[in-house]
Parts: C-alpha cells; structure tokens; sequence
C-alpha cells in the first residue's frame, strides 16, 4: 500500500481521511472535490490538496453546516473573505440557539409526558399517545 500523500488510489485516500470511498465518490459528485484526472493506462491518485479538501468539510460538518453550506464556505476559502466568513458563523450561531431553544421546548414536553406517564398506571388512556393524538 502506497503511504506517499501526494499518490493515494481511492481506497487509500479514503482510508487516510477516515471516510468511506462511497463518501469521497458522493463528495465529488456533489461539492467541488475535484476528482483527479486518470493518466493514459493508470488509476487516479488523490494529493495532499484533496485531503486538505475532506478535513475542511469534515470540520465544518462537525459544526453543523450542511453541504450547500460547505459549499458556500469553500467559496471563502482563500482568506480573503474573513467578513462573509464572519456573517456566515454568526448565522450558523444564529441558527444553532433557535435549534437550542426548540430542543429545550422538546425536553420541556417530553419530561412532562414521562411524568405523566409514570403516574397514570391505572388509566386506559396513555398521556403520552393522547398528547400525540392532540386530544
């Protein structure tokens, strides 16, 4: 198995990037991973810009972008637009506190129905099913 970073096949690259190569095809297909080109008679090979590549969006991901998100991101890439990157990080803290607020609201309910059903054992009507029931 070939180690050099700059001449990784598919499977190799994936494996060093901690992805399957079903998740590499996926993000070549659908974000601007460039797939390299297949030399006459050879296989392609994936460099150290690719893998630059799937640790940014891996990174992003785990702060909650989406993909049309990540792709908007790699637009901003370069460094030169640390004030769009700014708008878009207070957008996604924006959005992170709404989702915040929803699951708090979410816990809020769920712990009132479990009580609700802890405490009605002797009734034919469950709390929990007639809440969802909207009755």
């Amino acid at each position: 198995m070939n180690t050099d970073l700059d001449n990784l096949s598919i499977g190799a690259f994936a494996k060093a990037a901690g992805i399957g190569v079903e998740t590499i095809r996926f993000y070549q297909r659908r974000l601007p991973l460039l797939e390299p080109i297949r030399p006459p008679g050879g296989i392609r090979r994936h460099g150290r810009a690719d893998m630059v590549r799937v640790k940014f969006i891996k990174s992003a991901q785990r702060v909650g972008s989406s993909l049309d998100e990540i792709i908007q991101l790699l637009t901003l890439e370069d460094g030169t637009h640390c004030n769009e990157a700014a708008q878009f990080a207070a957008q996604q803290l924006a959005n992170v506190r709404v989702r915040l607020k929803n699951l708090k609201r979410m816990e809020t309910v769920l712990s009132r129905l479990v009580a609700q059903c802890e405490s009605h054992h002797d009734t034919i009507a469950c709390p929990l099913i007639a809440s969802l029931h909207g009755s």
